[in-house]
Formats: structure tokens, C-alpha cells, sequence
């Protein structure tokens, strides 16, 4: 199978973690009062918020496009910055949050750092081909 369809479904995976992880989150008692009131774990969700959980919602997204559609050493490069970077954003998502949901949140940040361990690895050793001699 071709790197880049490996990465695609990976970076796939990783978003319907990623949504279904924020998704499930409703289900916590007092999380939509807290949403109706207009807070997300201590943050305001207003313009910034929006425009920020956007933006880390997006650049995965992209991820799926990009791993399919750019030059290999591009490819390559990109998902290796953007899996470095969403690890601490994983991770972060558990700050400020009570240990009652500890295997929820341990689960999932599991699987999420799993699967970008899998792009690092899947993206750092690209097969690199020489320059065919005549």
C-alpha cells in the first residue's frame, strides 16, 4: 500500500477520534450547562475559541488531502511537523479534567497518540528513492 494512502487513513482515523472524543464529552454531567453558559474548560467560547477549535480541527483534516496530494518530500516533512505538534495538543486535552473520567480521556488520548506515532513512523521512513543512472 502506497505511504501516502497509509497516512490518509491514518490522519482519518485521527479525526473521527478527534470528533467523536469531543462529541462524547457532551455526555459528561454539567458539560452542556457549562457549554450553555459559555465555557469550555475554563476557557470563554466566544470568537478566539471558535476560531481556534477550528483551526486545530482543520489542519488534521487537511492532513487527509495533503498526505495524498503533495510531492513525497513535502509530504513527508509536513506530516512529520503536524503529528510532532498535535502529540501536546493530545495530551492537553485531559488538563483540567476530574479523574471520574480518567479511562475516557486516557483511552483516547491513547489511541490518538497511537495513531500519530504511526504517521511519525510511516513518515520517517518513507522509502527515499535514488536517482536512476543511465
Amino acid at each position: 500500500m502506497p505511504v501516502q494512502a497509509k497516512l490518509a487513513a491514518a490522519w482519518t482515523s485521527f479525526m473521527f477520534l478527534y470528533i467523536y472524543v469531543d462529541y462524547l464529552a457532551l455526555y459528561k454531567p454539567g458539560f452542556l450547562d457549562d457549554l450553555l453558559a459559555g465555557t469550555v474548560h475554563e476557557f470563554d467560547t466566544g470568537p478566539t475559541f471558535v476560531a481556534v477549535a477550528l483551526t486545530l480541527m482543520a489542519v488534521p483534516i487537511l492532513m487527509i488531502l495533503l498526505s495524498v496530494t503533495l510531492p513525497a518530500r513535502a509530504n513527508r516533512t509536513v506530516n512529520l511537523v503536524v503529528a510532532t505538534l498535535y502529540v501536546p495538543v493530545s495530551i492537553f486535552n485531559a488538563a483540567g479534567e476530574s479523574w471520574t473520567y480518567s479511562y475516557f480521556y486516557g483511552l483516547s488520548i491513547g489511541l490518538e497518540v497511537l495513531l500519530l506515532a504511526f504517521i511519525l513512523r510511516s513518515a520517517w521512513a518513507w522509502p527515499r528513492r535514488r536517482p536512476q543512472q543511465a
